[in-house]
Parts: structure tokens; sequence; C-alpha cells
């Protein structure tokens, strides 16, 4: 690609994230962990469930790995499987605190200046599963240090994510595969 379009391509998604960002769904608008433990979140997640969106469509085996950049930013590295060609997809971004640094509210980029909202809503004491909200109702997750999640504990998201608004007719379910 030349130059020109180059340009012209990378102005038309700066706009159209100013746009959306103006225009956006509604915001969720909850609580966020408190006493979060950076340290104790870093390493591989594996996405029980999500609601779809372009980056992750048609993918199986969705990781997401955390680890510390130099600059005290963390490097999030996300990874799956495309169920029809079977090829890896890698993103690399960074997250950042987006306040108290004992809160689970973080900022992530994948897309230079572009942060979206990565709230922590819910996490069991030993770090091995949790609820992530975006900015707004269009983006959910629940992970897992491992490839399943206890029942009772996904009922219990599940319903949390309800009561706050969340379609959850909208949520795929990752396939795992051993």
């Amino acid at each position: 690609m030349d130059k020109k379009k180059t340009l012209l391509t990378l102005s038309a998604v700066a706009i159209g994230s100013v746009i959306y960002n103006y225009l956006k769904p509604v915001k969720s608008n909850v609580e966020v962990i408190q006493d979060f433990d950076l340290q104790k979140y870093l390493g591989k997640w594996y996405e029980i469930a999500r609601f779809d969106f372009f980056w992750e469509k048609n993918l199986k085996n969705v990781t997401a790995e955390y680890s510390m950049n130099e600059d005290g930013s963390v490097k999030v590295k996300n990874e799956g499987v495309n169920i029809t060609t079977e090829k890896t997809k890698t993103s690399i971004g960074k997250a950042k605190y987006a306040g108290n640094v004992n809160e689970g509210a973080l900022k992530v980029s994948f897309f230079g200046p572009f942060y979206s909202g990565y709230n922590i809503v819910m996490i069991d004491n030993d770090y091995q599963d949790a609820l992530i909200f975006g900015d707004n109702l269009d983006y959910i997750w629940i992970l897992s240090r491992t490839k399943s999640i206890n029942e009772d504990r996904k009922a219990h998201y599940l319903k949390y994510a309800k009561d706050c608004g969340y379609d959850l007719s909208k949520l795929i379910w990752t396939v795992q595969e051993d």
C-alpha cells in the first residue's frame, strides 16, 4: 500500500475511533474489585466466555497472557486459533492502571494511543477465575487459569452480569480443546 493510502486508512481509523467513543453504547457502571494485586493477576488465562467482536470472531483456544513491560505497563498477549483455517492469531497490546493501583480498573490498547476499559469486577480469592467488563455493555469476558470453570462460580458471574444489564443471549462459550 502506498503512503497516501496508508495515511488515509490511519485517518479513517482515528476518526472512526473518535466517533465511536462519542456515540458508544451505554456504559457499564459497576464497581471494580478493590485490593487488586497485579502480580497475582499476571500470567496465562483461558477465555471461558465472551461477547463476540471482530478480533475474536471464529476463534477457539483463546488465551490472554499478562506480563510486565520494562516501563511498568503490562504486556497483553491475546491468542486464539481460527476454527476454519486452524491458523493462530496473535495480538499484542499493553495495559495501564486507569486510576488507583489497588483497583481492578485498567485501560488496554492494541492500537497506539486508543485505550479501552478493562474492568475486573469479580475475581476469586486465589485469582483462579475472573469476570471482566469493558467500557460498555458490548464487552464481557469470563476468564480462568484452567480451561473450565466451576459451575457455581459460572452461575454467580452470569447472575451478576445479567443484574448489571448484560444481554447474556449474546454470550459465546469459547471452545478450549485439550
